[in-house]
């Protein structure tokens, strides 16, 4: 250990207190699912210098190491190894540029997702990518798992606001990639390759990211069905004749937690779903009335639009209460699995099935637009018999998705709990994921049993 702490000298911040250890094991993935070991240390480097040195350093001593942003990912990425070292990047959090007039921000892997939203919003900017988890998860974290949110229905994940990254690599070599650029098709597009590596090729300590013009203000409609098939059915119809810039739909067991929670007068309903416009003018609320036509056409027994602000808000608050209400019925196994928009209602057919045939609660609600359902396990982690059941149940779902032509991960990332999942879909075309591995990182210490 001395001769380790004498090699992490340069890298800024090293914590070796068990005690303090022990809060850098694991993400928010469910721990009885995706086990974590525990670090030698911890170093909380502020600069790419100091990044560079605890690399060199854990190289020089063949240590496992995995990054880490605030430790708010869901699937175990974040997870210690025993006897690795945690580069932990919360402290390397500045805005360190922002171009009104290019349109891109320059910021350090450890910047929270809103506080770059509230600096865009002060210069009438918008940077768009808003997971659920933007007020304390940060970039880094966004860049590792190519998160997406409410929006990139119509304004894509992060992976289409990201322009350039600097990483340092496996060796400590630092590397630019990508920069300011609208446009730039010379050479791979390495910097989409590490956008949703989840640390296993190299650490960020630097990205470009592209912001956009303010949107006008959005009209917002709410519609309920009877059933998921024509909730499914509408919002194939939205998809096919509009551009929302928000598309979500909550099922029945997903409705039923939000009433006990906060009731909303929704008891009968056996889907929900949210759109919202932010075309300029009048335009958002005539589309929004356009899909509300829809839904009616498919089945809605009440549909509700409206362009003022506040009451958007309101009708979209059963939605925004989804994961709450969720977590206060057990232990969360919360999936993010993606398929083809018109699959939509096989997949939640199919997750009421695992459900009865588990017998636990499944409850999905999630990203319509794109396809990119969260069905959320409800569990007793106290309860062996339960756990396996939810691991069952979390693995046929992901069977179903892949089945249906989908993925086993939209946007929360492989880590730990989808390994499995991640072999099946690739199939030999993991293989080619092997060998970028080991061309970028030979040794295979950076993030060693994640993602791939």
């Amino acid at each position: 250990m001395k001769r380790l702490l004498a090699d992490l000298a340069g890298a800024g911040e090293v914590v070796t207190d068990p005690e303090v250890l022990l809060s850098f094991r694991h993400d928010q993935a469910a721990p009885e699912l995706a086990p974590a070991g525990t670090p030698a240390a911890v170093a909380r480097p502020r600069t790419t210098a100091q990044v560079q040195a605890a690399v060199r350093a854990a190289a020089l001593h063949n240590m496992p190491i995995v990054p880490r942003g605030a430790g708010s990912g869901l699937s175990g990425g974040a997870n210690a190894i025993d006897g690795c070292l945690v580069i932990c990047l919360d402290q390397m959090d500045q805005l360190l540029e922002l171009d009104p007039a290019s349109l891109f921000a320059r910021v350090q892997p450890g910047l929270i997702n809103a506080r770059l939203g509230e600096a865009a919003a002060a210069a009438g900017l918008r940077y768009a990518p808003d997971p659920a988890s933007f007020e304390f998860s940060t970039l880094g974290g966004n860049i590792a798992t190519n998160a997406g949110g409410l929006c990139c229905v119509k304004y894509g994940v992060t992976r289409e606001a990201l322009l350039g990254l600097r990483v340092v690599l496996a060796d400590g070599r630092e590397v630019q990639l990508g920069g300011t650029t609208r446009k730039d098709v010379v050479g791979y597009d390495l910097t989409s390759l590490f956008c949703g590596s989840e640390g296993t090729l190299g650490i960020v300590t630097e990205a470009t990211l592209r912001l956009l013009p303010q949107p006008s203000p959005a009209a917002t409609m709410a519609a309920g069905f009877e059933t998921v098939a024509a909730a499914g059915r509408a919002v194939a119809r939205i998809r096919g004749g509009s551009t929302p810039s928000l598309l979500e739909l909550m099922d029945r067991a997903t409705i039923a937690a939000v009433e006990r929670l906060a009731p909303q007068g929704l008891t009968d309903t056996g889907a929900l779903v949210f759109a919202q416009s932010d075309l300029p003018g009048t335009g958002a609320l005539a589309d929004v009335d356009r899909m509300g036509a829809w839904c009616e056409e498919e089945g809605a027994t009440i549909v509700v639009t409206t362009d003022e602000g506040a009451e958007g808000r309101s009708l979209m608050n059963a939605r925004r209460l989804a994961f709450p209400a969720l977590e206060r019925l057990g232990a969360t196994l919360l999936d993010d699995v993606s398929v083809p928009v018109a699959a939509i209602p096989a997949l939640l057919s199919g997750i009421e099935t695992i459900a009865a045939r588990t017998g636990l609660t499944i409850a999905t609600f999630g990203h319509a637009g794109d396809g990119n359902m969260h069905p959320t396990v409800i569990y007793d982690a106290a309860d062996p018999a339960s756990t396996a059941k939810a691991r069952e149940a979390f693995a046929d779902i992901v069977s179903l998705a892949l089945a249906l032509g989908g993925s086993a991960s939209g946007e929360h990332g492989v880590g730990i709990l989808k390994r499995d999942a991640m072999a099946v879909q690739l199939g030999p075309v993991r293989e080619l994921h092997h060998r970028i591995k080991g061309a970028l990182d030979p040794a295979g210490i950076m993030n060693p049993g994640k993602a791939i």
